[in-house]
């Protein structure tokens, strides 16, 4: 659907009200949307641009809109705790997914960080998923399908990734949502291309020591370094200007680390990633 058209029968449309609450909706010819301040018809927003203000039965103002991809993760269906949208955001960039990257994830969960690897891979790309939990698998796919319609560059493997490493072809990124995936060290090396990168997220410190100490030890890795996004909004209102009381701390630890080809006969790569400059 072209974001240049009025929204459309048919398609998805976020609701916010005057005090923020917001509602994720499909639009139906007839259909009615209920609230406890009042309704509002979807036949009064389909055909209306994107962006526009419309009033319910009882006059509560709400603003009508495409959701973004963020917006879209954060309202829909879970079956499984999604990667907040701050930290999709680093991951396709310190993974470095780009159009026609071939990437392996692992696991699928509700389907967010899937979503975010196939729009950044493009049509020309690949993703390769695996999910052990058929649930969960429904669930991920049928919020892609939700946002994304059919795609034609997505294939779900239902079982372990232990089990299915050692049979892919090469890959340009590993990108691994497991309790413990430095177990997966050698076999991911052996399914990522020379010069790919890997990235695990954990949600503990010491998930993060295991998977660095594990990848430091293997001479097929280098540049190994571990980081969190914390993300403090601030509240600007004339002379009130402070931050929220509230923030998005920490949700996850990332660790990313390049494929290298070994020296022969040599030690581990031990590279450190050194500092960042900011």
């Amino acid at each position: 659907m072209s974001d240049q058209l009025p929204l459309q029968d048919g398609e998805q449309v976020l609701l916010i009200d005057q005090r923020g609450k917001r509602h994720l909706i499909f639009l139906r010819k007839s259909e009615t949307f209920h609230s406890d301040r009042g309704w509002l018809s979807h036949d009064a927003i389909i055909g209306q641009p994107d962006g526009t203000w419309l009033r319910s039965s009882m006059g509560m103002r709400y603003l009508a809109l495409r959701p973004t991809l963020a917006e879209f993760v954060l309202e829909m269906p879970r079956g499984a705790q999604v990667i907040y949208p701050k930290d999709l955001a680093i991951i396709l960039f310190w993974a470095d997914i780009y159009p026609g990257c071939r990437v392996l994830e692992a696991g699928t969960g509700s389907g967010a960080l899937t979503l975010a690897l196939l729009r950044a891979v493009g049509p020309e790309g690949r993703v390769v998923t695996y999910e052990q939990r058929e649930e969960f698998a429904r669930r991920a796919l049928a919020n892609i399908h939700m946002r994304a319609g059919e795609v034609t560059n997505l294939t779900v493997r239902l079982r372990p990734v232990e089990d299915g490493l050692d049979d892919e072809e090469p890959v340009d990124r590993v990108v691994l949502d497991l309790p413990e995936p430095w177990r997966l060290a050698r076999q991911v090396a052996r399914a990522l291309r020379p010069g790919g990168i890997l990235l695990c997220y954990v949600p503990t410190i010491i998930q993060s020591q295991q998977i660095a100490e594990t990848l430091g030890r293997e001479p097929a890795w280098g540049l190994v370094e571990t980081f969190e996004t914390l993300v403090r909004p601030w509240n600007i209102e004339g002379t009130s200007v402070r931050p929220f009381h509230r923030m998005v701390a920490h949700t996850g630890f990332i660790t990313v680390a390049r494929r290298v080809v070994p020296e022969e006969g040599g030690p581990p790569a031990r590279l450190p990633a050194g500092e960042r400059d900011e």
